[in-house]
């Protein structure tokens, strides 16, 4: 019932907050900006090479708490960023950069740590400003839209209400965006609304397979049903998975 993370076990309403190093690249010339890299993590989404950073006692829900234990780390890993640190190795000084890539979050992980508003929003995308109409209309072309710094923006739009709107007016210019964003995270491809029109494009491809719709001209309700019934039934027994799941 956890996050994946090494470390000890943890009990409910805990948050993990781990890191990986990913790869290490050497920059031979400066000039030419020409990198090698020496190490890669092989097992990049195994448990054993996320080590643990913070153990916070704190639902993940609670913005408030989790901002507060959590920005001590955002500023050091801020200055990490801008700084180099210089290393002594084989008597020779070595000067190092950092480079931080927040991945590996769930979708409520995100939505906290960008502001976005609670996944039953009306913008159900972490990635882009679709909302739930337009998301089950498009099937096809999606495109990530939505930056860390265009939910700063939007915050301090929230925030001040410049244009003086009302609340729905505010709301649909900000797309969502409802508390500051604070650690910024890059999501893969895997939008929410991305999954549902492909699950739900496939489920129906799949039932009007099953009953050869492309012999019948107008089939019935009752038809459709038993197609649908005929493939739920094929989800349970050969995939061993319910219906509802097939996501």
């Amino acid at each position: 019932s956890e996050k994946h993370g090494g470390g000890p076990a943890v009990p409910e309403k805990v948050v993990r907050f781990s890191f990986t190093i990913m790869s290490i690249s050497v920059l031979l010339d400066e000039g030419n900006r020409q990198e090698v890299t020496i190490f890669t993590e092989p097992k990049p989404n195994s448990e054993l090479s996320c080590k643990p950073l913070c153990l916070m006692f704190v639902d993940e829900a609670d913005h408030e708490s989790l901002t507060a234990v959590l920005a001590p780390m955002v500023a050091e890993r801020n200055a990490m960023k801008e700084s180099r640190l210089i290393l002594s190795i084989a008597g020779l000084p070595r000067s190092f950069r950092f480079h931080f890539r927040g991945s590996g979050y769930d979708e409520k992980t995100v939505r906290e740590f960008e502001g976005l508003e609670a996944s039953g929003s009306t913008y159900v995308c972490t990635l882009c400003d679709s909302s739930r109409v337009e998301a089950s209309k498009n099937m096809v072309l999606h495109s990530v839209t939505r930056s860390h710094e265009e939910n700063l923006a939007r915050y301090e739009i929230w925030r001040t209400n410049p244009f003086s709107e009302s609340v729905e007016e505010l709301r649909d210019r900000v797309k969502g965006v409802s508390t500051k964003p604070f650690i910024e995270t890059h999501s893969t491809i895997d939008a929410l609304h991305c999954e549902i029109g492909n699950a739900t494009e496939f489920y129906k491809i799949f039932q009007d397979e099953i009953g050869e719709v492309y012999r019948k001209e107008n089939p019935s309700r009752e038809e459709r049903r038993s197609w649908r019934a005929a493939l739920d039934k094929e989800l349970r027994h050969k995939l061993k998975l319910k219906p509802v799941m097939r996501m």
